[in-house]
């Protein structure tokens, strides 16, 4: 699977994400935010490699259950999950190599 490049505007529910199977980064963002856009070519970067890891890729903001449930303070924030289970997180990563590290984790 390769690296989304669009935000999802409807997020699934977090029972579905916590159900998905093998290794799973969710990225929560927004379109126009600027940490956002300037992360985006690190983490396709450090995607590179690893087409096994689903990525979803989350339009967050208020009112939005699946961020609030994994307590998103500041974008991007990527949760790293292995089998639904958070192995690491990234808030704000600013290079490739942190991100290659998480992905090792759960790859």
């Amino acid at each position: 699977m390769n690296m989304n490049k669009d935000y999802a505007e409807s997020e699934p529910p977090r029972a579905e994400v916590d159900a998905l199977p093998g290794p799973t980064v969710v990225e929560f963002g927004a379109p126009w935010c600027g940490f956002c856009i300037g992360a985006q070519p690190l983490i396709e970067q450090a995607f590179a490699g690893h087409d096994s890891v689903r990525h979803i890729k989350i339009e967050d903001g208020p009112g939005r259950s699946l961020g609030r449930s994994y307590r998103i303070k500041l974008w991007p924030t990527l949760v790293f999950l292995k089998d639904g289970v958070e192995v690491a997180r990234l808030v704000r990563p600013s290079d490739a190599a942190t991100i290659r590290q998480a992905l090792a984790q759960i790859a």
